[in-house]
């Protein structure tokens, strides 16, 4: 299976493969992230939103740095260092809380009850633990990403990251599948055991790169520093890709909503019985679906205007999130089932999200990685990630905010009509939303309009 199939390498299909199990890891973990945060450890909406925005950026930030690492250490000792780390830092996960009921601080044999963990440091031993699942996952957006740009040629890359986006999808959707059913046969201690799981994928994954993976394009591995130094300078004074990085924050921020806000909103507004994270799962599903398609009607496009299409996409799903809670009366009989419209319409609003990732994400790491030098692949799409660096700061710390304004935790109110007043205007966080989608939208057209007429005058 790991022969040229397609005139793609074993590396590109290794790479693929593993990039699947560590998507299932990582999703399975990170759709309940902020929900483990809270009903675990007993973190506030504000505190849970800045932890996960912290962890989620320093994953989209590092790879600026760690990108140019695996350019000099080499990119199979890059992978073997990432998923050996990402394996100790999923089992920490699962066996942090186990630490904390053994010293006292919290029950969870009978429901949930802590007994001084709100008032204890010892909670923040979760730090130390993201920390190291940060550096592991830092490792994977750039190794990944750089070795499919130097598996291919220009006439297959734009196919390759069409399959390597569809690996993504499919490894998120399996591992938000898990979820639910953990939750429904554990309760809440099913957000503890997913972490098992996910040390499991990655367990196997580290098995794959030890065995499996082997390529023959080493340009730019073995850099020295002074290189490295310079290739660093060259990225980051690159107005042009700079700027194009600031709108696409604008994207991420609302595709974020998908794990800062929408769990908790969903189980606060649809009751406990809603599913999120199988919810979340329409947004992987979608985009395995289109993304194939939508390449191809694209391909005689530009990057940048399959990009815009997909960002005027965008303010519709903040839209479509919102609309849930405008209706009255109770659940929605939709002949062979009936569900609440808050989740029908999350539902709606996560396929449209979905739709417009497939003309953004793919193009734009082509865009990027047209960019690179030979040989500083890695260094510059562990780069093209640093949007998700903005977007998860901002992006999970005005959730934490907009959830605690909007839609609080029912677990502060001393009766349910208490709440339901609190939150008569849940869905004005989506409003917000909506808002940054559309100016991010039309930036993205001033900016091509820009870059044309700077293009047009080096021609001249």
């Amino acid at each position: 299976m790991f022969q040229k199939f397609k005139g793609f390498s074993r590396a590109f299909w290794t790479a693929n493969i593993v990039e699947l199990l560590e998507r299932g890891a990582y999703y399975g973990v990170f759709i309940v992230i902020t929900l483990y945060l809270s009903r675990i450890l007993g973190f506030t909406d504000i505190e849970a939103g800045l932890i996960s925005g912290i962890f989620s950026g320093g994953l989209y930030l590092l790879p600026t740095f760690t990108g140019a690492l695996a350019d000099k250490i080499g990119f199979k000792y890059s992978l073997i260092l990432a998923f050996s780390l990402l394996s100790i830092g999923y089992f920490g996960l699962g066996v942090l809380p186990t630490t904390l009921e053994s010293i006292g601080l919290v029950d969870y044999s009978n429901g949930i009850k802590f007994n001084g963990l709100l008032e204890s440091t010892s909670r923040w031993a979760i730090a130390p633990i993201m920390l190291v699942i940060m550096i592991g996952g830092s490792f994977i957006k750039s190794v990944i990403t750089g070795t499919v740009a130097k598996e291919t040629t220009e006439s297959t890359r734009a196919q390759a990251f069409s399959i390597f986006y569809m690996m993504v999808n499919i490894g998120a959707f399996s591992g938000k599948t898990i979820v639910k059913p953990l939750r429904a046969a554990m309760g809440d201690m099913g957000l503890v055991y997913i972490n098992y799981f996910s040390t499991g994928m990655t367990i196997l994954a580290l098995i794959m790169i030890i065995f499996f993976y082997k390529s023959a394009k080493h340009d730019g591995e073995g850099k020295s520093l002074g290189e490295i130094w310079n290739g660093l300078v060259n990225v980051v004074t690159n107005g042009r890709l700079i700027t194009l990085i600031l709108i696409i924050t604008g994207f991420w921020m609302v595709q974020h909503q998908l794990y800062a806000t929408m769990p908790k909103y969903v189980l606060r507004m649809a009751g406990e019985g809603a599913s999120p994270s199988w919810y979340a799962n329409v947004n992987p599903l979608i985009v395995v679906l289109t993304v194939t398609f939508v390449t191809r009607i694209m391909a005689s496009k530009t990057p940048l205007f399959s990009m815009t299409v997909g960002m005027f996409i965008m303010p519709f799903s903040a839209l479509a999130m919102a609309s849930g809670n405008w209706f009255s009366g109770g659940e929605i009989d939709l002949g062979f089932m009936s569900m609440h419209p808050v989740a029908l319409m999350m539902i709606i609003g996560i396929a449209l999200q979905a739709l417009g990732e497939s003309f953004i994400s793919p193009r734009f790491l082509e865009f990027f990685s047209l960019q690179a030098p030979k040989g500083e692949e890695g260094m510059y799409l562990g780069f093209s990630h640093l949007h998700s660096f903005f977007a998860s700061i901002l992006g999970f710390g005005l959730s934490g905010y907009l959830l605690s304004k909007y839609c609080p935790d029912p677990r502060l109110f001393e009766n349910h009509e208490a709440w339901e007043a609190a939150s008569v205007n849940a869905h004005y966080i989506w409003y917000y939303f909506a808002a940054i989608a559309l100016t991010s939208a039309i930036s993205l057209i001033i900016y091509g309009k820009v870059i044309e007429k700077l293009d047009a005058k080096k021609v001249e």
